[in-house]
């Protein structure tokens, strides 16, 4: 009997466990072709939204594939080929303005690197672009797209390793970019943990993980995984920063590893070179007066495609196929363009006004001093307006403020000009005016100050044609200035055709088309300007 009951309890004990995982199956099975119908419904959602495509936009029609296609930058292109497509290829740093080829640049190095037999760049060579300014990382390093990070077993996003308690490391750009170029735009954004972390990379050419999940004595840890943990994951590569800060706005400790190379805001015949290229692309033709227009509003060739792309669909929705004049001025005002601050020329000599040359971003610009000057025995007085008045100096991890060495420029000019010319200061209400879009900083206007000043006292016109840069010490010694090349370019654009240069800038330039007169000191400038004669 007790046989029988045992027998009978057996054979129900079976048969509920044969049904509890038979309704497991089904549901299982069910579960799986619910999975696949709502798979078959994403995939067709996606292949709807890929059969979708809109025209291409113009900025990436017109986007330049070659050093060739990239306007303005000859010097800028040639550094950075030295450094890129050589067999030592080496860490860069581009500096410049926006929309002037930067990124292009880049692209076009790595294309131009891999068909030079000695280049270590591969024919496969990987081209790998971030924005440091929206990349995002998480400190405890569970997310970093940039090094990579460890997906530990607890953590959202473990995988498939998780529930076995294993670390699975994630390869980050420095990796994917190995054998390549990884490209970091903006990269003078890019948080200080972060660049830390890249420098490390960029000494070890290697990605090291650490976890505290991780065992050598774990043998349930898969081969691959012990070997990225112990050997770290290959991240031979070079980096190409691009950014429009200053190089002094970047940290010493990435500079020192990088070349850096420098592109230069575009000429006004460049910016409408790219601007009759959208046109063309575009489909369309501009009048002439359209393209001064452009010439008017765009500070860059992005800005000159922009014009020219919305320009082209005004005179599309009104059937036409040439842009107008009036076209870029409604797009200029509906989009609240800025026009270009132009000096242009007045074809005559003035008195107490000077062409001074500057640096304005990554740029050369010419600007207008104007100095007056008013008798007034025992009264005067300087007065300066334009210029500002202090700067902020970084000096290791101190911060000094210190008058504007605009202002000093001023003071040391009227000093050595109440010592050559016999004058008092005290005698002469004296007022310098800067352009207030130029915000004039710096101790390069000292050459040109003195100019104007002379001018202003004693009555003595300055031809339109010239121009003046360089420092001045208060006994009349020049010292040599930076962005001479820049403040060239200026100068010939607004058709300057004489340039005082102190004599140490001058005696490495050799240009074809303006004359430069070095000047060793204030008794030559106002000798060879004023005709004054210096006294022994």
């Amino acid at each position: 009997m007790l046989t029988t009951v045992l027998l009978l309890s057996q054979l129900c004990f079976s048969a509920v466990s044969a049904f509890y995982f038979y309704n497991l199956l089904r549901s299982q099975k069910s579960g799986e072709s619910g999975l696949k119908k709502e798979s078959g419904r994403e995939l067709e959602k996606l292949h709807k939204l890929r059969s979708v495509h809109l025209t291409v936009p113009l900025s990436e029609k017109t986007r330049p594939t070659s050093f060739a296609e990239i306007r303005g930058q000859e010097r800028g292109i040639l550094a950075l080929r030295a450094a890129l497509c050589g067999e030592n290829p080496q860490h860069v740093i581009i500096y410049g303005p926006p929309g002037v080829g930067k990124t292009a640049a880049a692209r076009a190095a790595l294309r131009e690197a891999v068909k030079n037999p000695g280049s270590p760049f591969g024919k496969d060579a990987k081209f790998v672009e971030m924005d440091a300014a929206t990349l995002r990382y998480d400190e405890r390093g569970i997310a970093d797209p940039l090094i990579g990070s460890v997906h530990d077993p607890i953590y959202q996003g473990a995988g498939a390793y998780g529930p076995g308690g294993i670390p699975q490391p994630k390869a980050g750009a420095v990796t994917k970019a190995h054998g390549g170029i990884l490209f970091l735009d903006e990269i003078g954004e890019l948080p200080p943990l972060q660049l830390n972390k890249l420098l490390k990379v960029l000494e070890d050419r290697c990605v090291y993980f650490e976890s505290a999940y991780y065992s050598r004595e774990n043998k349930d840890i898969p081969r691959h995984i012990h070997d990225m943990f112990q050997n770290g994951l290959p991240a031979d590569f070079r980096l190409v920063g691009a950014t429009t800060r200053q190089p002094e706005e970047l940290p010493p400790a990435l500079r020192s590893r990088c070349r850096e190379v420098f592109f230069d805001d575009l000429s006004m015949p460049e910016i409408l070179s790219i601007a009759a290229l959208a046109a063309e692309k575009s489909g369309f033709s501009a009048e002439e007066t359209a393209y001064g227009a452009v010439a008017d509003y765009a500070q860059n060739g992005r800005d000159a495609v922009n014009l020219m792309q919305t320009a082209g669909s005004y005179a599309a929705c009104e059937g036409r196929s040439i842009i107008t004049h009036a076209d870029i001025l409604r797009v200029a005002e509906a989009a609240r363009y800025v026009p270009r601050m132009q000096v242009k020329s007045y074809g005559k000599e003035r008195i107490g006004t000077v062409r001074g040359l500057a640096v304005s971003g990554f740029g050369g610009i010419i600007m207008d001093i104007e100095v007056t000057s008013v008798y007034k025995k025992g009264e005067g007085k300087l007065i300066t307006s334009g210029a500002s008045e202090t700067e902020t100096v970084q000096i290791g991890q101190r911060q000094l403020t210190r008058k504007s060495t605009a202002l000093s420029a001023a003071e040391n000019a009227l000093a050595f000009l109440e010592n050559a010319c016999g004058i008092s200061g005290e005698d002469f209400e004296i007022r310098i005016n800067f352009p207030s879009f130029a915000m004039a900083d710096g101790p390069s206007a000292g050459l040109s100050i003195l100019a104007a000043l002379y001018s202003a006292i004693f009555e003595k016109p300055i031809p339109d044609t010239v121009a003046l840069t360089g420092e001045i010490t208060p006994r009349g010694s020049t010292l040599p200035v930076g962005g001479v090349l820049q403040k060239l370019a200026a100068a010939r654009a607004c058709g300057i055709q004489k340039v005082f240069l102190p004599s140490e800038n001058a005696e490495t330039l050799h240009e074809a088309d303006i004359e430069i007169i070095p000047v060793p000191d204030g008794n030559m400038l106002l000798s060879v300007l004023f005709g004054h004669k210096i006294s022994q």
